[in-house]
């Protein structure tokens, strides 16, 4: 069976896919079969396998940087949100029907078993796992459902665990010392280590508070990651790239930001030819003259449809700028692709062609995955982490 290490988060977007991406890469480096494991993921970004199965695109992007195809084992349970209070369940690539919350809490502990299964599955195959909680281990009204997400799947499994904190968004330290002050005994003893992610600036100026930190929570810091500006897909609709609104390039593209936007990271593509620009819209009064809309895909055709019509979009749109509809993932993973839609554009406004050197998506994201583990590798005590796993594959905790 595998050795493994869990990265846990004070709360949504610290980062934790990418550290998990960077220790999955690193690991692979080291000479390990490394691979990713998250119990339950809730996200609008999918991926389909070469079996035409679904599961998350952190998880897929995760397998990749350990050097696999990407495995639904690596992702048993995906939830993805159709309203405010329902998602379509997908359990082992496959649907199983749309939960309102309430309903898909009750179902969620007979999932279990395959969740589990799926793990130890995968665990057998490979050196280690490194596994991706979700949200935060401290919601402590969820705490009693957290089957297989947080603390639950570190029960199941037995895992040690890294805990992650964001100081690009502020009170790093209460974030860390509050979720650690609200686990339970059992489970802060499993916390081998926390990380401070997205750092800018002076590491010497934050070492004071790192002891007091340490003292006050009885968990050593295991490193301070600076903030890292690597293109790997984004996991889910609260990415920065959605926030883009302006740009330089001669080529002005507008995506439409839908309520229920899928796959949006198959675009991401689009903005390394330097002639176009990519922005994203959610109101006419943003629209502008582009000259070029794309509709990405969408987890909920019905309600988006109706929100492209009542927020005006649609008629903005309509019979007066190009539209470009999504309708499957991958479109631009071929430079080729890119370069055609560039050099088409480009000749509608009278402009000539511009030089690009079509990449292919593989190879351009391999070396970011590098890039990224090159910089994780020198921010945190990857002894140590070593250490705990070895700890905890022997028992002695």
């Amino acid at each position: 069976m595998a050795k493994c290490i869990m990265v846990q988060g004070t709360m949504s977007n610290v980062g934790k896919s990418l550290l998990v991406t960077a220790l999955c890469r690193i690991f692979r480096q080291d000479g390990y079969k490394t691979a990713p494991f998250k119990g339950q993921n809730m996200a609008l970004n999918s991926y389909i396998t070469l079996e035409g199965l679904e599961m998350s695109r952190a998880q897929a992007v995760q397998a990749e940087a350990a050097g696999l195809e990407p495995d639904v084992r690596m992702n048993p349970v995906l939830l993805k949100p159709s309203s405010d209070t329902g998602s379509q369940l997908i359990v082992s690539g496959r649907p199983r029907g749309y939960y309102q919350a309430a309903d898909y809490f009750r179902l969620k502990p007979t999932l279990t078993p395959e969740v589990l299964a799926a793990y130890r599955s995968l665990a057998a195959e490979r050196d280690i796992i490194v596994i991706e909680g979700a949200g935060s281990p401290a919601e402590i009204n969820l705490r009693q459902g957290d089957c297989f997400v947080n603390m639950g799947l570190a029960e199941l499994v037995d895992t040690p665990v890294l805990l992650a904190g964001d100081i690009d968004r502020g009170g790093v330290f209460a974030q860390l010392y509050g979720t650690v002050a609200l686990l339970d005994e059992g489970e802060r003893a499993r916390i081998v280590g926390t990380v401070i992610n997205k750092f800018r600036g002076d590491v010497s100026l934050l070492r004071p508070g790192l002891g007091q930190l340490e003292a006050l929570t009885g968990v050593p810091v295991l490193g301070v990651v600076p903030y890292l500006r690597v293109d790997i897909d984004d996991e889910d609709s609260l990415s920065p790239r959605l926030e883009q609104k302006s740009h330089t390039a001669p080529i002005d593209i507008a995506v439409v930001h839908l309520p229920h936007i899928a796959n949006f990271t198959d675009l991401a593509p689009l903005e390394h030819h330097p002639a176009l620009g990519v922005r994203y819209v959610e109101r006419v009064t943003e629209l502008g003259n582009p000259d070029l809309v794309i509709l990405p895909q969408t987890a909920d055709e019905e309600r988006d449809t109706m929100w492209l019509r009542e927020s005006g979009l649609e008629g903005a749109v309509r019979g007066q700028i190009p539209v470009l509809k999504i309708h499957a993932p991958g479109m631009f993973d071929s430079g080729t692709e890119i370069e055609k839609l560039a050099r088409r554009l480009l000749k509608q406004k009278g402009l000539p062609p511009v030089d690009f050197c079509p990449r292919d998506r593989r190879d351009y994201q391999e070396e970011q995955f590098d890039l990224l583990a090159d910089a994780v590798r020198d921010s945190l005590d990857l002894p140590a982490i070593y250490r705990a796993m070895e700890r905890y594959e022997r028992g002695k905790f």
